[in-house]
């Protein structure tokens, strides 16, 4: 299925593809459930802020699964070049896209390298977050974006409520039955230390970003950051 599906998407360039089931699947299908679907709506968000076109070379940070990738190849297109890089993934491929696993604390790129940036559910994940922005500033080209996808730390008292509510009553429980209980129970830590969208802003502002804008998206649950370098 997964095979088909590359194909028309990269009909010219696919060469092979060769996919481990053994938690992507699952965890693709789990986030489809527990999102309603609505997840694929938020990583459409996710490149289109991100500014990629037609011909441009991108990177994907941090790029699990892949579904930022694809979205995101799809934007350059042919012409264009995408890049991924991660601390290690389940996915093995060879097509015109080029997966890199490495440090995103210490991108393998030289300056002003990429037209657009696409990281999801990564930054928050990182040990050092205002390293990894100062990285993805340093190999941006002038004029371009970031766009970082993740669960938002709301400053609202009713969201987070609802929020912790979902994780333990409905996301924690729904994923033990698939085996997965692990991979979602730090979420709720992992939110809870995580920063704002105003904080993330200020961050990026710091950093030496023109213009950073966070949107909550998802009822608040999710957030994107968008910044122009």
């Amino acid at each position: 299925m997964y095979a088909s599906v590359l194909a028309l998407l990269f009909p010219y360039s696919i060469c092979f593809l060769c996919f481990s089931f053994s938690n992507s699947e699952w965890k693709w299908k789990l986030n489809d459930l527990l999102s309603l679907g609505l997840h694929r709506s938020w990583k459409r968000m996710c490149i289109s802020w991100s500014g990629a076109k037609k011909g441009d070379r991108a990177l994907d940070l941090c790029c699990g699964s892949g579904d930022l990738t694809f979205l995101l190849s799809q934007k350059v297109g042919l012409q264009g070049e995408v890049r991924l890089l991660a601390a290690s993934s389940e996915l093995h491929f060879l097509c015109h896209l080029e997966w890199i696993e490495g440090d995103a604390l210490n991108l393998p790129f030289p300056d002003c390298y990429f037209d657009a940036i696409t990281m999801g559910y990564g930054l928050r994940n990182l040990v050092d977050r205002q390293k990894a922005l100062r990285e993805i500033f340093r190999v941006l080209k002038p004029g371009s974006k970031v766009s970082i996808l993740d669960f938002n730390k709301s400053t609202s008292n009713l969201v987070n409520t609802a929020q912790e509510w979902m994780l333990d009553k409905v996301v924690v429980p729904v994923a033990s039955n698939y085996g997965l209980s692990q991979e979602y129970e730090y979420l709720k830590g992992s939110i809870a230390e995580f920063l704002t969208g105003k904080e993330l802003e200020s961050l990026v502002d710091e950093i030496g970003f023109s213009k950073a804008r966070h949107y909550e998206i998802g009822g608040g649950f999710m957030g994107n950051l968008m910044a122009t370098k």
